[in-house]
């Protein structure tokens, strides 16, 4: 019987997280709460908050945090996701996001924040070893600053109010993955 586990997990760009959750998943059984795939969704299903980001990506803008943290909060409410927990997966973005889905949830609703980490020495060459096209190294420069800057800050919020574990991301698919489990397995 696997547990259930309510997870919000962090890593830059090239940090294995796609991986990982992918593997956690299997483990665990949880939710895979992608931002990108549930504001997809939201549009689909014209829900209100869905509407409303339809609205700004129609625009070219970026979706307000507001309509964001609705559109999660949404995702987190249904069945699939109460029965079995979630792994939350690009959000939040922000120490904003962050403080407003603790404010949502509540603190127990939460099991654990975990930050995957590399070093930006590692993560860049893996970068370049992968080969996509939108991994030129000026966006990828942007990419990390841009987590450096925004989401770091969500991450240390994490670490205040006690929920923060990291791990080193650093080792084989499988090392990574017993450091996350062990962690896991002993803080739920």
């Amino acid at each position: 019987m696997s547990k259930r586990v309510r997870l919000v997990i962090f890593g830059r760009q090239g940090a294995g997280k796609g991986t990982q959750c992918a593997l956690l998943i299997e483990r665990y059984g949880a939710v895979h709460i992608s931002t990108g795939d549930i504001l997809r969704a939201a549009v689909a299903e014209g829900t209100e908050f869905g509407r409303k980001a339809n609205e700004y990506m129609s625009a070219g803008n970026l979706v307000p945090d507001e309509v964001i943290i609705g559109i999660v909060k949404d995702r987190l409410a249904k069945d699939d996701v109460v029965a079995h927990g979630f792994l939350l997966d690009g959000f939040p973005r922000t120490e904003a996001q962050a403080r407003a889905l603790v404010e949502t949830l509540g603190a127990s609703g939460i099991d654990l924040a975990v930050n995957i980490d590399v070093p930006l020495p590692v993560v860049r060459e893996r970068i370049a070893g992968r080969g996509r096209s939108d991994d030129n190294a000026e966006a990828v420069e942007r990419r990390l600053q841009d987590y450096e800057d925004k989401t770091m800050p969500a991450v240390r919020w994490f670490g205040t109010i006690g929920k923060l574990v990291e791990i080193d991301g650093v080792g084989t698919e499988a090392e990574v993955f017993g450091r996350l489990t062990e962690v896991i397995d002993t803080h739920i």
